[in-house]
Order: structure tokens, then C-alpha cells, then sequence
């Protein structure tokens, strides 16, 4: 009996003042150890699975929302295309399609969302790494488009330096304007 194909999809940078949304989606040819929750890996593992995951994949594609797709629809819906997207760039198409999280987008495909997925589902995890390699690596280079603002130290996450930095420096292309302490950065006066 054959083995249905199976394609995992999640995210990267639901909560970040700063940068895109990532998504990836991902169908194995056979499970690869040592993939779990990228959250649960090292930036060094997640590097090395990433590229295994690469390698030895069926086949993987990468979708993403733009800032200013996330300001327009809000991060929800922001994020669903970005999965549709990353679906439909697949070179092979999936006979089921496993989301992280509550929520599925809009495909012809047969999807189910599963709760905690990028820890129980193989798939799902390998696609939680690639898009958080692929996004910590774009942020990395936003960091030196836009200096000063430490982004390829907290990658856009409204940590307390970041938001410090936001407030100083005022925000910069890729903030996300309708997150709201963006939208008070604005409204600082500075010299």
C-alpha cells in the first residue's frame, strides 16, 4: 500500500515589530532525526538541520507576507497566504497538507491543523526550521540595511532593547505600522 504525501507547513515571525512573515512547507521522503519544534533547537542545530532537511526533502518551498501585506490584512490572514503561497510553490503536490496551529488557509489540497504540530509532526517540524533559518537569515541582512537597530541580534521581536532602539531611532521601512508600538514610535517627538 502506498504512503500518502504529506506536506507540513508553519511559520516564522507571527510576532515581530519588524520584517516578514515566513512560511515553509515541506514533504519528506523519510523522517530526519534530531527535527523537532525549531524554538526547541539551537541557532547552530537549526542551521545544520536546515540544510539536511534540504537535502534530503522530497521537495520544500518557502512563501511570505510582506510588511505591508501584514499592516493591510493583520497578521492573521497575513500569515494564511503566506502558507497558500509557500503550498502552491511546491514542485510536487501533497495529497494532505498539515498546518501548526488552529487555523488553515484557503487550498484545494485537503488540510488539517494540528495544535503543537511542529513538535508531534515530522513535516511540520522541518518546516518550522526552514522558515525560522530563512527568516533569522533575512533579518540578519535587514540588520545592515537598517543599523541600529540590532535586528540581527532580537531578528524584529519587540524585545526591550528593540522597543528602546524603536523609540530612539524612530521606525524604519520594514516595522510593521499597525503594530501598536510602532504606531507609538510615531508619535514620539525627537530632535
Amino acid at each position: 500500500m502506498s504512503q500518502i504525501i504529506i506536506a507540513g507547513v508553519d511559520e516564522a515571525g507571527r510576532g515581530p515589530l519588524a520584517g516578514a512573515v515566513m512560511t515553509a512547507a515541506v514533504i519528506l521522503k523519510r523522517p530526519i532525526v534530531g527535527v523537532t519544534d525549531s524554538k526547541k533547537l539551537s541557532p547552530n542545530k537549526r542551521k545544520q538541520l536546515s540544510l539536511q532537511i534540504r537535502q534530503e526533502a522530497l521537495c520544500f518551498a518557502f512563501g511570505r507576507a510582506e510588511v505591508q501585506e501584514i499592516d493591510a490584512l493583520n497578521i492573521h490572514h497575513a500569515t494564511l497566504l503566506a502558507m497558500k503561497r509557500a503550498i502552491e510553490c511546491l514542485s510536487c503536490t501533497p495529497e494532505l497538507v498539515l498546518i501548526d496551529g488552529l487555523y488553515i488557509p484557503t487550498i484545494d489540497i485537503p488540510c488539517k491543523a494540528i495544535v503543537k504540530g511542529d513538535l508531534l509532526i515530522g513535516e511540520i517540524s522541518a518546516a518550522s526550521i526552514l522558515a525560522k533559518v530563512a527568516r533569522d537569515e533575512e533579518m540578519e541582512l535587514m540588520d545592515q540595511l537598517y543599523p541600529g537597530y540590532e535586528f540581527a541580534i532580537h531578528k524584529g521581536y519587540p524585545t526591550a532593547k528593540h522597543r528602546a532602539l524603536l523609540n530612539e531611532l524612530g521606525p524604519c521601512p520594514i516595522h510593521r505600522r499597525s503594530y501598536a508600538p510602532v504606531l507609538a514610535a510615531y508619535a514620539l517627538d525627537r530632535p
